[in-house]
């Protein structure tokens, strides 16, 4: 994929779209536009990562594994963030692994040329030091949320940050796969979905979400959500959740 003219006047990433035009400008030389296809790995936990990734629409699940071989997701970044963080921290290896959970496209650099360029202390040191604090606070947030938040509460929340993502309220995602990414086993996730689905809120049909009231699915999360949105609002100035338009 070529990094055409419309890419390069309208970045689709958040992260991109606030530079100043000179950062912007000394990056996209070494941009790369690249297809994520499903399921597929941009790094492993323990291995050094090599390119670091500024998604447009696809969507990327950080997860932790335990021993045992289960999972849960620590975080979750696409149009609004990067993968590959930790670089920007003074490393290049991390104890999680980052894979594509919904199929799109990023933009790609490699580690060494997007560190050059932090090292400048230019303004994209400073967006890229407060996106880190705004996965702060997802992540402090997650933590609270998972051990004191009823189910439905999370999955609407979940639910909701994957369609503010996409931009979209009908997308492909599994029970099982969603109760990997909640931590909770599937009969857990049947049961949150039903409640959500008999409230009219959502649809699900062979693998397909669709919100049918968001409203109502807003009301239904926990506070965790509108808290996390408004944050990376406050630091990044990013678009606000489709609610608040």
């Amino acid at each position: 994929m070529s990094l055409d003219k419309n890419t390069f006047e309208q970045p689709a990433n958040s992260l991109l779209a606030v530079l100043s035009l000179n950062d912007y400008e000394r990056l996209v030389p070494h941009l790369k536009l690249v297809k994520l296809s499903n399921r597929q790995v941009l790094y492993e936990a323990g291995e050094p990562i090599a390119q670091v990734y500024f998604p447009n629409k696809a969507v990327v699940s950080i997860i932790t594994t335990m021993e045992d071989g289960s999972t849960v997701e620590v975080g979750l970044v696409s149009n609004e963030g990067m993968v590959g963080m930790p670089v920007i921290l003074g490393d290049n290896i991390t104890t999680t692994t980052a894979f594509v959970q919904i199929p799109d496209s990023a933009m790609q650099i490699d580690v060494d040329i997007l560190r050059s360029e932090f090292n400048r202390g230019t303004a994209l040191q400073s967006v890229l030091l407060r996106y880190v604090q705004g996965v702060y606070t997802q992540i402090a947030q997650g933590s609270a949320c998972n051990r004191l938040h009823k189910l439905e509460g999370r999955l609407a929340r979940w639910l909701l940050t994957v369609s503010d993502r996409l931009e979209s309220d009908e997308f492909p995602l599994t029970q099982e796969f969603i109760s990997q990414m909640l931590g909770v086993r599937r009969s857990g996730v049947t049961e949150a979905a039903n409640i959500l689905s008999e409230a009219g809120m959502i649809t699900y049909h062979r693998g397909q979400i669709n919100i049918l009231n968001r409203q109502a699915l807003e009301k239904t999360s926990c506070e965790c959500y509108q808290i996390i949105e408004k944050e990376f609002v406050r630091l990044l100035g990013n678009k606000p959740n489709r609610s608040q338009k």
